[in-house]
C-alpha cells in the first residue's frame, strides 16, 4: 500500500523520524497554553476561595461550585462550599478543553500513521470535550452533566496516553517518551479506580482526583515543549518556507 503522501516528508529530507510539520508546532503551543492556563486558573480560583479549600479534602470541582451553600453527595455530609471566582475555574477549564481540540488536529502529524494514532488523537479529543462540559455544568448547576463529563474526561484521557505511547513506537521523534506517556496514563487510571473505590489514603479524596488529572496536564506541558523542540521540514531551496 502506498504511503499517505499528506505526511511524508518532503524528498529532499534524509528520513521521517526526525522532523515534523509546521503545523505541529502550532498544535504543541496550543497544549502547553491550554494545561497552563487550566492550572493557573485553578490556583487563582483558590486564592479566591480562601483558606477554607483544602487540596487534600475538597473536590477539584468545588472550585466551580457557582453558588454558596451545603452541597448533598459530597465524601464529607453537610459539606459547605463557597467559591467566589469561580468563573474563573470554569473559564480555564473550557479554554484549556477548546484548545486541546485544536491542539489533537495539529499534532497529528506527529505520530506515525497508524490506527493507536487515530484512537489515541481520538480518545484525547474526547477528553477534551469532557472538560468543556464539566465547565459549563458547574457541580451544584448541573450536577448530572457534571459528573458524566468529569468521568469522560478523566477515563479518556488517560487511556489516550497509553494508545499514544503504543503509537510512539519505532518513531524515533518519540525517544524517551514512550514509555512516560504509557506510564502517565497508568497512573491516572489507577488513581481513578482508588477514587471510586473510596480508597483514598494519606492523599484524601481532593489528592487523590489531582492524581487523576495531574499526568495528563504535565504531559501535555512536556509532550508540547517537545513537539515544539523538533525541527520542522525545510522548504527545498530556492522556495520561500
Amino acid at each position: 500500500m502506498a504511503a499517505d503522501s499528506s505526511e511524508a516528508p518532503p524528498a529532499h529530507s534524509e528520513r521521517y523520524g526526525p522532523l515534523v510539520h509546521r503545523s505541529v508546532h502550532h498544535g504543541a503551543i496550543l497544549l502547553i497554553v491550554g494545561a497552563v492556563a487550566f492550572v493557573v486558573g485553578m490556583i487563582v480560583t483558590q486564592v479566591g476561595y480562601g483558606s477554607s479549600y483544602s487540596l487534600l479534602h475538597n473536590y477539584i470541582s468545588d472550585l466551580g461550585a457557582v453558588h454558596c451553600g451545603i452541597l448533598s453527595g459530597h465524601y464529607y455530609d453537610g459539606g459547605y462550599v463557597c467559591s467566589p471566582w469561580h468563573d474563573v475555574f470554569n473559564a480555564s477549564i473550557v479554554i484549556m478543553g477548546l484548545l486541546l481540540v485544536l491542539a489533537v488536529i495539529l499534532i497529528r502529524t506527529g505520530f506515525p500513521p497508524r490506527s493507536t494514532r487515530t484512537i489515541g488523537l481520538a480518545l484525547l479529543g474526547i477528553a477534551a470535550i469532557g472538560a468543556i462540559g464539566v465547565g459549563f455544568s458547574p457541580e451544584d448547576f448541573n450536577t448530572n452533566v457534571h459528573v458524566l463529563s468529569a468521568a469522560v474526561a478523566f477515563i479518556a484521557g488517560n487511556l489516550a496516553l497509553i494508545v499514544l505511547g503504543i503509537a510512539m513506537f519505532r518513531d524515533t521523534r518519540w525517544d524517551g517518551y514512550r514509555a512516560y506517556t504509557m506510564l502517565s496514563g497508568l497512573v491516572g487510571l489507577v488513581a481513578l479506580a482508588l477514587f471510586e473505590a473510596k480508597v483514598y489514603g494519606p492523599l484524601g479524596v481532593g489528592g487523590m482526583e489531582r492524581l487523576i488529572v495531574a499526568p495528563l496536564l504535565l504531559w501535555a506541558v512536556l509532550a508540547g515543549i517537545h513537539l515544539a523542540r523538533i525541527p520542522t521540514y525545510a522548504a527545498p531551496r530556492g522556495i520561500p518556507g
